[in-house]
């Protein structure tokens, strides 16, 4: 049994419909109508607050419709692996080049068109992707704040909603202009990098966001671990089944391991690292 499956049921059980599951997540009901039917994938239980509201108003135990879609997205990726990555969204790339600052666009939008889909890109797209996701998990549940990011992307409380649940569950590889239209366009007012450094600057819409200003360096330092461990921790983010849903903040938690003593890890280490990381029963509550 799904996630879809489960919903139906109850909803059956207890004579309730899509709205009353709607209303109790702050959702739309095209988005549930969606959940149900499948044509959108359960998001990830970890970047959400929708299977708690949803499993109260079911009569549901605690932690049942998140468990279950765990395991739902964990076969759903091993079943897409093996598939080769989409490049970007030609409308994706647009609504990138006119954030760029002026006097840089002409000289990027030749590497892009140049190299499709490639390093440069990427590494843009995944930048400003990572600035807008940390803001948006800092305020989801300020309801102030999504009712302003709303009115500046002309959409209702309820919609935004939903558009939060999508971006926070897009990579570099599945990201769609309707994500673009209702999180980069709004939030970001322009980024700029340097060609030479790779470093990057994000300019914010002050109006949404309180740090305004992003800027990141990439620079050249003295190697701290042993090969070893380098090669297990790129093993691992390379496996796109191990480490595939793994958040930037987590990826730079395991960068930042140490082992002493020649100690070698491999990349199932670093997946059960990560498990352990995100199970709360592993740390004491304030």
């Amino acid at each position: 049994m799904d996630v879809s499956q489960l919903i139906q049921h109850k909803l059956g059980e207890l004579g309730l419909g899509q709205r009353d599951l709607a209303d109790a997540a702050e959702v739309t009901e095209s988005y549930i109508s969606q959940l149900l039917s499948r044509k959108k994938a359960p998001p990830a239980p970890d970047r959400t607050d929708i299977y708690e509201k949803l499993g109260k108003l079911l009569k549901l135990p605690a932690g049942t419709l998140a468990g279950l879609a765990d395991l739902q997205r964990k076969q759903d990726l091993k079943r897409k692996i093996q598939s080769p990555p989409v490049p970007l969204f030609r409308e994706v790339r647009e609504l990138l080049l006119e954030k760029c600052k002026r006097e840089r666009r002409r000289e990027i939008r030749t590497i892009f068109e140049k190299e499709p889909f490639g390093e440069l890109e990427r590494l843009i797209t995944q930048k400003l992707m990572d600035v807008v996701k940390g803001l948006a998990r800092e305020e989801l549940e300020r309801e102030s704040w999504l009712r302003t990011l709303a009115r500046e992307s002309q959409r209702t409380y309820k919609q935004m909603r939903v558009a939060v649940l999508e971006f926070l569950d897009a990579d570099v590889f599945s990201i769609t202009p309707e994500s673009c239209i209702a999180f980069l366009d709004p939030l970001i007012v322009s980024w700029d990098i340097d060609l030479t450094s790779f470093s990057v600057e994000i300019v914010l819409n002050r109006r949404i966001a309180t740090a305004w200003l992003k800027r990141f360096e990439f620079v050249q330092t003295e190697a701290e671990s042993a090969a070893g461990e380098a090669s297990g921790l790129r093993e691992f983010l390379n496996d796109r089944s191990l480490s595939a849903d793994a958040t930037p903040e987590e990826i730079d938690f395991l960068q930042r391991l140490r082992f002493k003593n020649g100690r070698r890890p491999t990349a199932f280490y670093y997946y059960r690292e990560l498990q352990n990381l995100r199970d709360p029963l592993h740390f004491r509550r304030k």
